[in-house]
């Protein structure tokens, strides 16, 4: 692969289990949405929670057992609703602290991110999990705390829908990396798509067993991180006529 400046990497399926979001992180929050209102009433969080439910559901006049409702609605269909994303980060983060939560990483991750940095390529990670989240996924994971071989984190609320070219286009500009010399990773072939149409390189990544298949069509494919190599440009690279 010609030179890379930086690698963008999604969690569910790609670095890390969607059944363990599925099966373990999601039921875990879903059943503590209102002993999270009730234990926070009032605070900042609650009122900045709340003001953010109602503008996302157009109802001003939302209480919080409505909110609960939606959120429990969301949560069983799965709705990439930023409000969710943020009280389940919250949840997940009293989780993580209690060390009853985990994050699941797969074993040839922090392989992978250890030989970017040392190749000199910035890695970040671009979910629909809060930022927050994402950074309690990894400093908790199976494998310790990984925090330190990522560079930042990208959500819905500071890029924008995945399957958006804009949003793409809006992580080069916060990361001051030209699109093709990024490289996107996710086992979903719209996001993929869409990093694609905004310039970035795409390869995706489907794990053993997927039910999906081994492939993603009109991408190149891997089951695994353990044969990526990646090479920042050196000086004599960046300064060489086009």
């Amino acid at each position: 692969m010609s030179p890379v400046r930086a690698v963008v990497l999604d969690i569910e399926g790609t670095t890390g289990s969607s059944s363990h979001v599925r099966d373990v992180l999601f039921p875990y929050a879903r059943k503590r949405f209102a002993g999270w209102f009730a234990t926070h009433r009032g605070e900042p969080s609650w009122t900045e929670l709340m003001e953010e439910m109602r503008t996302y559901t157009g109802d001003p006049r939302l209480d919080e057992s409505g909110a609960v409702a939606a959120l429990t609605a969301w949560s069983d269909q799965d709705v990439k609703a930023p409000p969710l994303k943020r009280i389940q980060g919250r949840i997940w983060a009293e989780g993580y602290a209690r060390s009853t939560l985990t994050g699941h990483v797969y074993d040839d991750v922090p392989a992978a991110l250890s030989r970017w940095r040392q190749a000199g390529v910035d890695r970040y990670v671009y979910s629909s999990g809060s930022a927050a989240a994402q950074r309690d996924w990894f400093a908790h994971s199976g494998h310790g705390d990984l925090s330190g071989l990522l560079d930042g984190y990208f959500d819905l609320s500071g890029a924008g829908g995945k399957k958006d070219p804009q949003s793409y286009r809006a992580i080069s500009r916060a990361i001051g990396v030209p699109a093709p010399e990024t490289v996107f990773f996710s086992d979903v072939g719209e996001e993929l798509d869409a990093a694609t149409a905004a310039g970035w390189r795409a390869v995706a990544v489907r794990r053993p067993g997927d039910p999906r298949g081994p492939r993603v069509a009109g991408h190149p494919t891997v089951s695994a991180l353990d044969d990526i190599r990646l090479h920042r440009s050196t000086r004599r690279e960046e300064e060489a006529p086009t």
